[in-house]
Parts: C-alpha cells; sequence; structure tokens
C-alpha cells in the first residue's frame, strides 16, 4: 500500500462508538463526509472530553522545525512514536523530512502499511520474528531504507543469525547511568568489528540521544569524535554515506551545533535530526524545555497544538470543580493539565484565571477555584491545555484538526 492511497482509506473510516468524543448522530458517517460538513467543536454534537488539535499550531510547527533544521544542514527523521498518526507522517514527509524514526518493530510495521520508505529505528533489535519481516520488507520492496542500532557484540550476532538480508545499523552511544548504547569508545569498537565480520549487516554510522546523557553537549561531542574515528579507521567502508544521528526536542540547538563541528569526512554525511514531541508541542513541559524558549528564542518559536475540553460536572464545594476528564483523557506523567478557556452556555469565552487542576483521577479533574473565579458554573465548558505529547496522543485514537473558530476540518487517526 502507497502512502497516499493507506491515507485515502482512513477517510473511508466509518464513525461510532470507539471513538471519543465524536457526534453520536454522525454514526454510519465515514470520516471523509464528517469533516465535509465541517462542523463546530462546540455546537456540532460533539461530547466531551474531547481532544482537538489546531490546524494553524500544528501547521506552524511543521513549517518551523523543518525550515530551521533546512537552515543549519540537518536532514530530519521526525520521531513518530509521539503521534503513531500517518496523516501526520504523510505531512512531514511532505516538508521535506528524509524519513520517520521509530522505537519498535511494531512501530515500523504501522509506518510501513502507509508506505513510509525509510525508517530510522532509534533503538537496538534483536528479536527474531521482527527481524525477518525486516528482512521479507527489504527484500520486496528496493526503496524500502532501514537502519536501527546495535550497542553489543551478542545483539550482532542474534541479528546476524535471524537476517536473510543486509540491514545497516549504527553503534549507539551510551552514557554511564544512562539507557542503552555503549559505554566509551572501547567498547563502541568491539561491536563495529562484530559488525564487520557478520554476513547480514554493515555499519553506516554512529547516533544516541543526548537528553539521556548527564551532559548533552558534552555527550554529543564524544558522539562526533566518534564518528571521526571510526571514519578514519576505515570502518564506514561499506557504506554509502555516513549517518551521524541525535536529537529530541529538548536540545536540537546543541545537535546542531556540534554536528556543525564534524568536518570532511571520507563519505558524504547525514546529519540526522529526529524531533518529535515539535509537531504539536504543549502547555508546560516542552514549553519551558525547547531550545527556542530561552536558549535561541530569535530563530523561532513553537505553538501548543493541543486542547482538551472538558465540562463541569459538579461544584460540591466553593473551591472545588469536578472536570469529566482523567487519567484517561490527559497526559499527566510530565506535569498536569492546565486550564486555559472558559466557554460559557451562551457561546462566550473568558480566561480561566483562578482555576488549578490539583490531580487527576480515572475519569475526573480535580480543580481548585480562587475566590475571585467561582463564577464557575456546572455545564460550562474548560479548554485544558496538556503536557507531553507522547502520552497525549496514545490515549486518543481519533482527533479532530479544527480551525479558526472551533470549526473541524480534518480528523487525525492515531495507531499505538
Amino acid at each position: 500500500m502507497d502512502q497516499v492511497t493507506g491515507i485515502d482509506a482512513l477517510q473511508r473510516e466509518r464513525v461510532d462508538h470507539r471513538f471519543k468524543g465524536l457526534p453520536p448522530d454522525a454514526d454510519g458517517l465515514t470520516l471523509g463526509e464528517l469533516a465535509a460538513e465541517r462542523r463546530s467543536v462546540f455546537d456540532g454534537g460533539f461530547t466531551t472530553p474531547l481532544l482537538t488539535l489546531s490546524e494553524p499550531a500544528l501547521e506552524h510547527n511543521l513549517d518551523q522545525l523543518a525550515g530551521w533544521a533546512g537552515e543549519h544542514g540537518l536532514a530530519f527523521a521526525p520521531h513518530g512514536k509521539t503521534s503513531m498518526a500517518p496523516q501526520l507522517f504523510a505531512r512531514q514527509l511532505g516538508h521535506g523530512a528524509w524519513g520517520i524514526t521509530a522505537a519498535t518493530p511494531h512501530q515500523v510495521r504501522v509506518y510501513r502499511a502507509f508506505g513510509v520508505r525509510r525508517v530510522f529505528l532509534a533503538n537496538e533489535l534483536v528479536d527474531a520474528a521482527a527481524l525477518r519481516w525486516v528482512s521479507r520488507e527489504l527484500a520486496g520492496d528496493p526503496e524500502f531504507r532501514f537502519l536501527c542500532y546495535v550497542d553489543s557484540v551478542r545483539g550482532v550476532e542474534l541479528m546476524d543469525a535471524a537476517l536473510t538480508e543486509v540491514v545497516d545499523v549504527v553503534v549507539e552511544l551510551g552514557a554511564e547511568a544512562g539507557r542503552a548504547g555503549v559505554r566509551g569508545p572501547a567498547e563502541a569498537a568491539r561491536v563495529a568489528d562484530a559488525v564487520a565480520t557478520a554476513r547480514h549487516l554493515r555499519l553506516v554510522g554512529v547516533a544516541g540521544y543526548e537528553a539521556a546523557a548527564p551532559d548533552p553537549r558534552g555527550w554529543l561531542g564524544e558522539l562526533v569524535a566518534l564518528a571521526r574515528d571510526f571514519d578514519a579507521a576505515g570502518r564506514f567502508a561499506g557504506a554509502g554515506e555516513i549517518v551521524v544521528s541525535a536529537g529530541g526536542s529538548e536540545w536540537f540547538d546543541a545537535v546542531a551545533d556540534a554536528f556543525g563541528t564534524l568536518g570532511d569526512l571520507s563519505l558524504p554525511v547525514l546529519r540526522l535530526l529526529r524531533s518529535g514531541a515539535y509537531v504539536t508541542h504543549d502547555d508546560v513541559h516542552y514549553r519551558d524545555l525547547t531550545p527556542f524558549h530561552d536558549r535561541i528564542p530569535a530563530e523561532g518559536a513553537l505553538e501548543p497544538a493541543f486542547r482538551l475540553w472538558t465540562q463541569v460536572l459538579s461544584r460540591p464545594e466553593p473551591g472545588l470543580a469536578l472536570l469529566n476528564a482523567g487519567k484517561r483523557d490527559a497526559p499527566y506523567d510530565l506535569g498536569l493539565p492546565v486550564p486555559q478557556v472558559v466557554r460559557r452556555p451562551d457561546g462566550s469565552a473568558v480566561p480561566a484565571a483562578g482555576l488549578t487542576v490539583t490531580k487527576l483521577a480515572d475519569q475526573h479533574a480535580f480543580v481548585d477555584v480562587a475566590p475571585g473565579a467561582r463564577g464557575l458554573a456546572v455545564g460550562d465548558w474548560v479548554g485544558l491545555g496538556v503536557s507531553h505529547p507522547c502520552t497525549a496522543f496514545d490515549k486518543w485514537q481519533l482527533i479532530p484538526v479544527v480551525g479558526e473558530g472551533g470549526v473541524v476540518k480534518d480528523f487525525v487517526r492515531t495507531f499505538f
């Protein structure tokens, strides 16, 4: 299935009980038909809670980081685990992305089902069944390019035993007390030596994740040095280009700085950035951590694209309100949702001043109501900003994309 056909098929999916928040009177319509009706989130029959995506913010973020990466000489393979949404993959590729990054074999299968031709698996892969599947994909599609991490001799042995096609690998550099990855250049060399003797592996680069290191900039310097050392030793002789990859949504400026010092190597270099959370950004965690916030504010900005619409279910005490959204609907691992706007039954909207989410239950948000905000009433809609895109997307199979005035223009389907 090619990418366009796969995404067109999503528009033909029928609306039913599987999808939270969709209008009950839309059951039986296709998603394309419902989108064409241009219903409003507020009076078009949608039910709360309802997670929405802002079309203007989404498009801004896609433009912003794609343009920024290009200006800094970086190729871009955004991390698809953030959204697991093929429609967003297509938009990222349409904005010039080299490919899409994955973290698990399941994610790679989703990407391939929607025609993604370049996949960077930023993780080790030692599952024999998954490796056999990768071999079949490579054998069946000459245009499919697949890369993944290696960080141990044993892992190399397991891969070589299961594969029937040659797979490009990069040595993952880790950090003491961090995640996976070799601990230092000596171990990196041992793994590279094992790859050199494997029948079904080809060493093409080095990579890792700087935010897992105690000193991200120092770690990036080590990664660059490892790439240079490997190249000088002739370890990339079988590659067509050298891949050097890093980068989440917190340190992409440092990645650009470090990769700018690589200099000339013996082959062309693919400097590959892998940020993912940028696509929707957020109102808490990444709002403060993005390099655009304080380190490079003159180079751009990202906009939060999510809003979770809820309703006030109960005002049991003067200083307490209960909303109808909880842990099943909103991320809470990197900060609680933030009340942003209150929408009254008459359609008027006011800032959510004096409202603070203090905790979440499975289906309820507990909101502290300051004395000056006690006009909040049962039935009012409250729009929440959220923290951590990765654990927002995975709670929703279908997310309306809204334009100005809350008009629903499209639906994003996720595959977790």
